[in-house]
């Protein structure tokens, strides 16, 4: 009676629980929020900073930055949780800033998880999310959430392929009849090609650079094909020998090549997926392509590259970093209709 009662006061929402980011949707209202995955805490403890409040953005820019006192942590890697406590605190908060920092809200999430996640690790997301306030949770596997979020027409009898790459993983399906046929979700996405960038400045350079740095030399000049013009960038770090701040100069061709391992893992796991795919969708697929979404997408000729190994139309989706977040804002509209084809915390009970 209370749930249903706080329930009426409270706003259904679909989160995108990534790795790096954590969007969130409303019913009626699409994305209201996009932040960093960070949470600030007191070092040796699971207590956030700022009476809680320093999660999101302001957490990100301590990153790298934070005296002995203070962490800046992660709690979601490789698109699972690995800090339950600091997941919870954090999702916690998008809910109240979602509610105008009303307390005692309690609304139904719709979650977006991993197609390769474990029941240890779905059950981390059902405890976490309701120890943060939500009344029902509901999941729904990411590569669904981003091809309805795409657009593609995945309810027809044939085939849309998704290549999502988020912060922690890269999800592959073939989806047909609103289902997915065949899929795969690997560990590698658009952090491995921050710690690659790192790697390569410390083995050519002997500089040590920060996880900002990386990501800041990937969005500039980062590529997966050669580019009409090739572009330059200063980086700022730490000499490895000296242990003095340095400064230097690279190009887009060696960072490129710095990402040729992780890039090349991502289309061995697109090509595995296509093997796997029954001969009548894989027929589809000649004529409807692949469909690019996530952070990972928008890497300047990626791709082209996927486009030459399989020989079919590679497109990248609009808005492709929030894919998700619109896909499981497509599902809370359709919630009644569709929440007895998701899984949901009910069915534990």
């Amino acid at each position: 009676m209370l749930n249903s009662l706080l329930g009426l006061f409270s706003l259904d929402m679909g989160i995108d629980l990534g790795t790096c980011n954590t969007l969130v949707c409303v019913k009626g209202q699409g994305i209201v929020l996009n932040e960093p995955s960070v949470v600030a805490v007191r070092k040796g403890t699971n207590i956030v900073l700022d009476n809680g409040n320093a999660v999101g953005l302001v957490a990100k820019e301590m990153i790298g930055k934070t005296p002995g006192t203070i962490t800046a942590v992660r709690p979601m890697q490789d698109g699972v949780i690995a800090d339950f406590d600091i997941t919870e605190a954090m999702l916690g908060y998008f809910i109240r800033k979602v509610h105008g920092r009303r307390s005692f809200v309690m609304p139904r999430v719709v979650i977006a998880v991993p197609s390769g996640i474990t029941a240890v690790e779905k059950r981390a997301v059902y405890n976490s999310a309701e120890r943060a306030g939500a009344r029902r949770v509901y999941l729904v596997p990411e590569p669904k959430a981003a091809a309805i979020g795409a657009g593609l027409p995945v309810a027809e009898p044939r085939a849309s392929m998704i290549v999502d790459i988020g912060g922690g993983t890269t999800e592959i399906a073939i989806l047909s009849l609103a289902d997915i046929s065949t899929c795969e979700s690997i560990r590698v996405a658009g952090d491995d090609l921050d710690e690659a960038i790192v790697n390569y400045m410390k083995r050519t350079y002997n500089l040590m650079i920060g996880p900002q740095m990386a990501e800041r030399i990937k969005l500039e000049i980062g590529s997966a094909a050669e580019l009409e013009q090739e572009l330059t960038m200063e980086v700022r770090g730490r000499d490895m020998i000296s242990g003095l701040p340095r400064k230097t100069v690279i190009s887009s061709e060696e960072i490129r090549e710095a990402l040729k391992e992780p890039v090349g893992l991502i289309v061995e796991a697109v090509v595995r997926v296509l093997e796997k795919a029954e001969p009548e969708l894989a027929a589809d697929l000649v004529n409807e392509g692949v469909c690019l979404a996530g952070g990972g997408a928008l890497l300047r000729g990626l791709d082209r590259v996927l486009s030459k190994t399989v020989g079919l139309n590679v497109r990248i989706a609009d808005d492709p970093l929030t894919c998700v977040a619109r896909g499981t804002s497509i599902f809370l509209e359709n919630l009644n209709t569709w929440k007895d084809t998701m899984e949901s915390d009910e069915d534990d009970l």
